[in-house]
């Protein structure tokens, strides 16, 4: 009775998670293939690692909000066995969930590439670029633009303290955009200067708490933000005094003369405009497309990151961050290996898929899977078909016989319904003087070809 109810059930999928259309697959493998052919354009390295980690591998990397969000896995078999009972009892989720749960889905693809780094160091050379393209995890709040599971398509550049590192990942952030038809704006900022800026108000030991709450700031406004700040136990002059980095809106040389008065004083904070500085010089000598901008209420929250960080946006579409980044100094040290710089970025393929829809910028022949549909008379034409069909596919020309001997307004629906945009038809005539029909599905108009010049014309015409 139960196995019945439940075969009445609508299947369903997770929320944040989806399926995807063939359509939705060709549309995304464009997004994929843009971006794995800048990457190698600049020497980055291909690598993947597990879906999953050791649990320890993740945690207390991301700060707390990122821990919350990390997917834990239950240990298999009795995992409650061994459990205090005073622990059971106590309800406390989190204490008990790092007790039944030795790993986790992955939160990101930047703290297991530290892990492989670590792991694997004796195989690499240094300075080591590496990217990677696979899913990740999160138990976050479904809504527009955010699911739980989505790709990454990261770069890293790891062994290397230079900017020229941040400039090149900038002018592959402006490569990529380009090529897909987005008009972005690059933000950057310095952890550094977050961190004079938090020590001149004189909370420096607030300071993952007080960039955590500026990281907040599109997601929840401003009024909010303050009143975060109010009840980390700033007092209100001082809240008042930070407004300007929140509604400064200025050319970058008016930013970096207000940041030189107000950072002075502080090492960290001056270091920190001085490589500002450097990325934004370099820049100059290149000509890219994209607006870069530095904007001193840009945090990024994740507490991996110790210097320049990087988020990029669409103009014109309410999305969110497409793309982010920075540079962290310490990741692998927390695996036991010091002294190993570097500096990535992320591209939200997901994001920028929708990006892409919203805009309609998707070429018009990503719909084309099959170029081709050989119409199916009957059993002697189908036979005279098959070694046809594989010629077309040695010359690169995708194509299928249809599998029955249906009605031709049927086959013809057929190719219309999956954007099929040629159908060969070949009867009793064509088989005996090779003369063979070529349909062209949106213009309606019939060409007569000998067989060895079909691959030419739909190459040409396709």
């Amino acid at each position: 009775m139960i196995k019945k109810d439940m075969a009445k059930e609508k299947p369903s999928i997770p929320k944040g998670t989806r399926d995807f259309l063939p359509i939705e697959i060709s549309r995304r493998n464009y997004v994929f293939n843009i971006i794995r052919e800048v990457y190698q354009l600049y020497g980055f390295k291909p690598i993947e690692t597990p879906a999953m980690e050791n649990i320890t591998t993740l945690m207390g990397k991301y700060g707390e909000e990122g821990d919350r969000l990390i997917f834990k896995i239950l240990n298999s078999g009795d995992f409650l066995s061994g459990l205090p009972d005073e622990l059971l009892d106590s309800k406390k989720s989190s204490k008990i969930g790092l007790r039944i749960c030795e790993k986790a889905l992955r939160y990101d693809l930047t703290v297991p590439f530290a892990r492989y780094i670590v792991q694997h160091q004796h195989k690499l050379s240094f300075p080591f670029r590496r990217y990677q393209i696979q899913p990740v995890w999160r138990a976050d709040r479904p809504q527009k633009g955010r699911y739980r599971e989505f790709f990454q398509c990261d770069a890293d550049i790891i062994g290397s303290d230079s900017m020229l590192n941040e400039v090149e990942l900038i002018t592959i952030i402006n490569d990529v955009f380009s090529k897909l038809g987005i008009d972005v704006v690059v933000k950057i900022n310095n952890r550094k200067i977050l961190a004079g800026i938090v020590e001149k108000i004189g909370h420096a030991d607030k300071f993952n708490q007080i960039t955590n709450i500026f990281d907040k700031l599109e997601k929840i406004g401003i009024d909010k933000v303050n009143e975060e700040l109010a009840e980390t136990g700033i007092e209100n002059k001082v809240i008042d005094s930070l407004q300007p980095l929140f509604y400064m809106d200025a050319a970058y040389e008016q930013k970096v003369e207000y940041l030189n008065k107000i950072l002075r004083s502080s090492e960290p904070g001056m270091e920190g405009l001085e490589e500002i500085f450097e990325i934004f010089e370099m820049l100059k000598r290149i000509n890219i497309d994209c607006e870069v901008d530095l904007d001193i209420s840009l945090a990024r929250g994740l507490n991996y990151y110790t210097g320049t960080i990087i988020e990029v946006k669409a103009k014109n579409v309410d999305i969110g961050s497409i793309c982010g980044g920075g540079r962290y100094d310490d990741l692998a040290s927390l695996f036991g290996m010091d002294g190993m710089s570097g500096v990535g970025i992320s591209f939200g393929a997901d994001r920028i898929y929708d990006v892409i829809k919203e805009k309609d910028l998707f070429p018009e022949n990503i719909e084309t899977f099959t170029q081709l549909l050989i119409v199916n008379f009957g059993p002697k034409e189908q036979n005279y078909c098959l070694s046809i069909s594989k010629e077309l596919r040695e010359s690169g020309i995708s194509c299928e016989i249809y599998p029955d001997h249906s009605k031709i307004k049927k086959q013809m629906q057929y190719a219309d319904k999956n954007n099929i945009p040629f159908v060969l038809m070949i009867g009793e005539e064509e088989m005996r003087t090779g003369n063979l029909s070529l349909k062209c599905m949106k213009s309606g108009k019939q060409t007569t070809l000998k067989k060895s010049a079909i691959a030419g014309y739909i190459s040409g015409n396709c």
